[in-house]
């Protein structure tokens, strides 16, 4: 019988430090990601994987700044940087895959499918900014940076530096659902709703219209596991586990979270926003609309994890 794994892959995860930012860099680190996909491939699974692009957004925004300010150039919006993110990550993905698995003698290809994910339109997330895209920046560029773009939100994220933050919606529906259920009933391994996918809404006629923000990814990532019947969803971060008291002398890792346990260390407030907090409610999510198993961990733990020997365990 047919299983089947979602694994969600950071995009701050391809970015590895603020001196391995390029194209080249990320695509170092997604085949060192895929090798470690590929190992779930090899315990039985068929796989759906997703992805990030927090920075890689942030990245193509300000490109287009700086063109448009130097050049004169068209400003690039904000739901075409997150097209364009689905398809150049995916495309790495998808080709390091194909390599990996011809590697190790696996006879299956992957492919990627560039995916709207509908929200609603008066989500109120339109008019609170809270979803963290592009570079880590000092208090003093913040504030540079702000001054420059007085429209922008700025916010320090986890204690890591300050970001820029967008609109983030809830997401309620993938619009490519089916064509992703056929591609796996074929045996593709698809890599699908990146960025947490193209927000669109749809308008009194029912026609699809875009619409400038960032899905979480972790959110859109649970979403598709719970449509697709997912037997695992595996959340990938910077850190093997969660913890509590992130960052602190008396940190402690968790090995296994229930429901209940999870909900009650975010309201202590265990859980930074924008970093693992967001992780925390998709695996819930995930898990109350009927999923069995979540798993949080980092790349190189991925295989280990899916065994049951690292990682965090989340369960009802």
């Amino acid at each position: 019988m047919r299983k089947l794994a979602v694994i969600a892959i950071g995009g701050n995860s391809l970015i590895k430090d603020k001196d391995h930012q390029t194209v080249e860099d990320q695509y170092k680190a997604i085949c060192e990601t895929v090798e470690y996909i590929a190992e779930i491939v090899e315990q039985g699974y068929e796989v759906v994987i997703t992805h990030g692009n927090g920075p890689q957004v942030g990245f193509i925004l300000r490109r287009g700044e700086i063109a448009y300010k130097v050049e004169g150039l068209h400003l690039v919006p904000l739901v075409s940087c997150v097209a364009d993110t689905q398809g150049a990550i995916g495309y790495q993905i998808q080709q390091a895959l194909g390599n990996e698995f011809k590697k190790r003698g696996i006879n299956k290809q992957a492919v990627t499918v560039v995916t709207l994910v509908e929200v609603a339109k008066d989500d109120s997330a339109f008019s609170n900014p809270t979803k963290p895209i592009g570079s880590f920046y000092t208090e003093e560029e913040a504030k540079k940076l702000l001054d420059e773009n007085p429209d922008w939100t700025m916010v320090n994220d986890a204690g890591r530096g300050y970001r820029r933050v967008v609109p983030s919606p809830v997401p309620r529906r993938i619009v490519e659902l089916e064509a992703i259920k056929r591609l796996l009933d074929n045996g593709f391994c698809v890599i699908a709703t990146g960025g947490g996918g193209i927000p669109v809404t749809r308008n009194e006629e029912g026609y699809l219209e875009n619409v400038d923000a960032v899905i979480d990814k972790d959110f859109a990532s649970s979403l598709l596991a719970s449509h697709l019947n997912a037997d695992l969803f595996v959340i990938s971060t910077g850190v093997e586990m969660v913890y509590l008291n992130f960052g602190k002398p008396d940190q402690k890792p968790l090995d296994t979270l229930t429901i209940a346990e999870a909900k009650k260390y975010i309201r202590e407030g265990h859980f930074a926003k924008g970093s693992m907090l967001p992780k925390i409610q998709a695996a819930i999510a995930y898990l109350e609309r009927g999923g069995k198993k979540a798993i949080i961990t980092n790349p190189e733990s991925l295989g280990k994890a899916v065994r049951g020997e690292g990682g965090t365990y989340i369960k009802a």
